[in-house]
């Protein structure tokens, strides 16, 4: 199957040349004529599946005709970096069709959007700057034809419903088209659809699991031990680009700046950065000159980086979805990804759940020549010179350490006793 079976306009058709496309994938495939058909659409997609393209080039193709000038259509995303991506996707397929994209969100200044939105056919915007502009009345959204909800699921985790809801007041409710699209469902979103999508078309690919292409393994490990036994995994495997995951944004900047001190090429991405300097990271991780970005799930969303070989999750997320999320970075566009789990005895609940999700209980492996009972006092020092980062040294067994050291020092062999049944590698 290729592209020209949709009969898109020449202009569109000449889009997709430039972006490099040459067959369309299944969630494309599947709802692209929906979406040309002009019915409402629920799309069920994990991340790297294509799905920008699926609504992106209808969208286009409808645009063509009609007036300009006019907010005709309005994708809204949960975070900056996939509204920037979702923009850039947007000049790239339509740069020939001379329509007009601006993306809208925080952190930056609004005067240039005030001013570019005067022109706009299609906007892309976070909830909340949407939200700015509509109360400055700078935005008319009283001709939108088409409207775009992505990763719905992470913008009802980040809490950005009622905002929803807010700006939904503001469209017009007949003759709209609206786009739903999420890589998990529940029951929030379900309601959701319900409300906003008037008998839809559904496609759902692959989102009960995680892409086939990733492999996954948990490795049990004491919380203070955490970054001696992340430094011990990327010091034995062999890896491309690098995604680590942490729950905080305090963790991921004192988790970049520990990877830069033992050698690393390391960068941190959360949400305390300014729009320049998340750029910078996101450019720096793009094109290969930083090997690590350690981020959270926030400042995570919307990078589209297709050589991540691995991702590392440091803390385990807070729930299930956010595991597939997470994982749906490595192992895109058909190529192999690992997805390696840090987990602790207070994990154990979240383990059962991302299981059950995924299926089938995932590896548990441990690493013969890392010592459980090392001392964090010695692995802090070790860890802070680079040159020593291959030769950490292991306290004498019998020597005198700490009580919160004993308590964290059991041996590999018994230290993992409140795991489920499962095969140790």
């Amino acid at each position: 199957m290729n592209f020209e079976l949709f009969n898109f306009h020449p202009q569109i058709t000449a889009g997709i040349d430039l972006a490099g496309y040459h067959s369309p994938t299944p969630i494309q495939s599947q709802a692209i004529p929906e979406v040309m058909r002009g019915r409402d659409l629920m799309g069920l997609a994990q991340t790297g599946t294509g799905k920008t393209a699926a609504f992106v080039l209808p969208i286009l193709n409808r645009l063509m005709n009609g007036p300009r000038g006019q907010v005709r259509s309005l994708i809204i995303a949960p975070t900056r970096e996939l509204a920037e991506q979702i923009h850039s996707a947007i000049k790239t397929m339509g740069e020939r069709t001379r329509l007009r994209s601006v993306a809208v969100y925080g952190g930056v200044g609004i005067n240039p959007q005030i001013r570019a939105l005067r022109q706009a056919d299609i906007v892309v915007g976070c909830p909340g700057r949407l939200l700015d502009h509509i109360g400055r009345q700078t935005i008319d959204l009283s001709r939108v034809e088409t409207l775009v909800l992505d990763e719905a699921d992470q913008m009802f985790d980040m809490g950005f419903y009622p905002d929803i809801r807010r700006i939904l007041s503001h469209l017009p409710t007949q003759n709209r088209q609206t786009l739903l699209f999420s890589a998990t469902m529940p029951k929030e979103i379900r309601h959701l659809a319900k409300d906003i999508l008037h008998h839809p078309a559904t496609v759902q690919i692959g989102t009960t699991a995680p892409a086939e292409t990733v492999s996954h393994a948990l490795y049990p490990v004491a919380m203070q031990l955490k970054t001696a036994l992340l430094i011990k995994l990327l010091e034995r495997t062999c890896t491309g680009s690098v995604l680590v995951f942490t729950r905080t944004k305090h963790r991921a900047r004192s988790l970049g700046e520990k990877l830069s001190k033992a050698g690393y090429r390391s960068a941190s991405l959360q949400g305390n950065l300014s729009q320049g300097r998340r750029q910078a990271a996101l450019d720096s991780f793009r094109s290969g000159k930083c090997q690590i970005l350690v981020a959270t799930d926030i400042a995570a969303r919307g990078i589209d980086v297709s050589h991540v070989s691995h991702v590392i999750n440091y803390d385990v997320p807070a729930t299930a979805e956010a595991y597939i999320h997470r994982i749906g970075r490595t192992g895109r566009a058909e190529c192999r990804g690992e997805a390696f789990t840090l987990i602790t005895e207070a994990d154990t609940a979240i383990v059962r759940a991302i299981h059950k999700t995924v299926g089938r209980p995932l590896e548990q492996r441990t690493l013969p020549d890392f010592d459980y009972r090392i001392e964090e006092a010695t692995l802090e020092k070790r860890r802070s010179a680079p040159a020593n980062r291959a030769r950490l040294k292991v306290a004498p067994r019998g020597a005198s350490r700490p009580k919160a050291a004993r308590r964290a020092g059991r041996s590999s062999k018994g230290a993992f006793s409140w795991l489920s049944p499962g095969q140790m590698k």
